[in-house]
């Protein structure tokens, strides 16, 4: 796949012809420097966006070919985020911010659900506080618990400890694996910090809009235009 965008003067191209496959129940760190293209490989993995050319398959489904409506009931079914800047809805409490998934997708057992991941994130006694009334790390184990309600068969990470100190970010870092461990979740994260990125099972390395990189038991091969990018 590709993407580029039609500028005044020029066409940008943001990703060259690249083709990924992420393995259901994998851990696959994208990695690189700003202006890498990570960010924008990860939203289109995700169906947030759309390549330029190409194919991408998510649990099967064509992204390319449905329309926003389409791809946001297959994210609504498959799949969970966490971002960097939390994302809470300050008006509702953390019970509530973790709910609303799970309330959207008609999950009759949403407040069960959502009190079990917040005590399970170590926040069993902040259901009723506000974003407001809580720390960087505890909103962000939020919204980790927010993630996870659903059930998700994929999640996309973006920078999900860039916002917290050192200490609280290596707590929240083992919080992150050990419910994808737990739960068989498939992880796709972007990450300037390489620990966290060594923690998954596999690295890949953009630059320039190009995948330079896949660790050693994988190997990369550049690909035309019609590339297949395949999650889960």
């Amino acid at each position: 796949m590709t993407k580029s965008v039609q500028l005044e003067d020029k066409t940008l191209e943001l990703l060259q012809p690249i083709e990924l496959d992420v393995n259901s129940g994998e851990s696959l760190a994208i990695v690189g420097s700003s202006g890498s293209g990570k960010t924008t490989l990860l939203s289109i993995l995700a169906g947030l966006d759309l390549p330029s050319s190409g194919e991408v398959y998510l649990k099967s489904h064509a992204l390319h070919q449905l329309n926003e409506e389409q791809r946001s009931q297959v994210r609504a079914n498959h799949v969970g985020f966490i971002f960097q800047q939390f994302l809470l809805v300050n008006s509702l409490t953390a019970l509530e911010n973790v709910m609303l998934p799970a309330e959207l997708a008609n999950i009759d057992d949403a407040e069960a659900r959502g009190k079990e991941l917040l005590e399970q994130v170590g926040l069993s006694d902040r259901l009723a506080h506000y974003p407001s009334q809580l720390s960087g790390g505890e909103q962000q184990r939020v919204a980790i618990a927010r993630a996870f309600i659903t059930k998700p068969d994929i999640l996309f990470a973006d920078e999900p400890t860039g916002n917290l100190d050192k200490k609280t970010g290596l707590n929240v870092t083992d919080l992150l694996f050990q419910l994808n461990k737990k739960l068989g979740t498939t992880l796709v994260l972007v990450t300037h910090d390489p620990k966290l990125a060594a923690r998954c099972q596999r690295q890949v390395e953009m630059d320039g809009g190009k995948l330079i990189q896949i660790s050693e038991d994988s190997e990369l091969v550049e690909q035309d235009p019609s590339a297949i990018s395949q999650v889960g």
